[in-house]
């Protein structure tokens, strides 16, 4: 219980600073319906584990995915390139 409860304590804060570049839901929909970033489903493979929560930030004048991502028990964040 105590490593869950840690990982859970790690997700939110490693979300949390994440989301100051990170886009709303829909603006992640028309950036990538204008083809300016690939859709979740076309990098998902890239994540390594079960993807628990997606967000499509700005990033060096680009687009990335942090993921959360449940691997082996633990969740961990994985930052996959979304740019076209």
């Amino acid at each position: 219980m105590k490593v869950f409860a840690t990982a859970l304590l790690l997700f939110f804060a490693a979300t949390g600073l994440a989301s100051a570049n990170c886009l709303s839901q829909a603006e992640a929909r028309a950036v990538v319906a204008s083809g300016q970033a690939q859709p979740l489903g076309a990098v998902a493979g890239q994540a390594g584990g079960e993807i628990i929560k997606a967000q499509l930030c700005r990033q060096g004048g680009g687009y990335v995915y942090v993921l959360s991502v449940l691997k082996n028990g633990q969740v961990t964040n994985v930052t996959v390139n979304a740019n076209r």
